[in-house]
């Protein structure tokens, strides 16, 4: 059966969809609207109930949380298409390394910005300064650190693509193009260096083609 995708035109939905273009796995996009409240509904949230998106539905089998399902179809499908777990024990360590990374230390602080610089506003809700100022100071750090890594090796977890490149291109599109912090990256040449090369793989533009950010 066709994996069924639900959220794509959300950010975390999109770190999937990315992954499933990369493993060359066919998929079916359900929308959901969250302005509308659809993830809390009865009968999406028999299925994710903490009313979030990405879900998937691949036959029986149902998933959520979204580097969860980027795990899971890295593994099952580890044969076909990118392989996006490294080919040793070793580089696979690094992998999760840095997925980690981009989880506890990347994600909140951009996650932060684009609710308090983008969604704040179209819900005429005010923006937390105090949140928005220590948000960036937090991206400033992990970007240096981003910069370090990478004036050494061309990808995070070394001269290969992976998950933890690819868990980025999500929210690093907001980054980059929709906050008006792009000179976040732009300032950092390796970092600059490594968005233009993740954010220029075929299955990422696919993703910005065919299912557009709401905002």
């Amino acid at each position: 059966m066709v994996v069924k995708v639900y959220g794509p035109a959300y950010g975390s939905p999109k770190r999937v969809l990315v992954c499933l273009f990369e493993k060359e796995i066919e998929f079916e996009a359900v929308d959901i609207d969250l302005f509308k409240g659809e993830h809390k509904q009865p009968d999406f949230l028999k299925l994710q109930p903490f009313g979030e998106v990405p879900l998937v539905q691949d036959g029986d089998y149902t998933l959520y949380e979204s580097r969860a399902i980027i795990r899971y179809y890295a593994e099952k499908y580890k044969n076909q298409g990118t392989d996006l777990l490294g080919k040793t024990i070793e580089e696979r360590g690094l992998v999760e390394q840095w997925l980690e990374v981009e989880a506890h230390s990347f994600h909140p602080a951009i996650y932060n910005l684009v609710i308090q610089v983008l969604f704040a506003p179209l819900k005429g809700a005010p923006s937390d300064q105090k949140v928005i100022e220590e948000s960036d100071e937090k991206l400033k750090k992990v970007l240096d650190i981003y910069e370090e890594r990478l004036s050494k090796t061309k990808y995070l977890a070394g001269d290969f693509f992976s998950l933890a490149d690819l868990s980025h291109l999500a929210f690093g599109h907001y980054l980059v193009n929709q906050t008006g912090r792009g000179n976040l990256v732009r300032e950092r040449k390796h970092v600059s260096a490594w968005w233009d090369d993740i954010s220029s793989r075929p299955s990422w533009k696919k993703v910005l083609e065919q299912y557009k950010y709401p905002v």
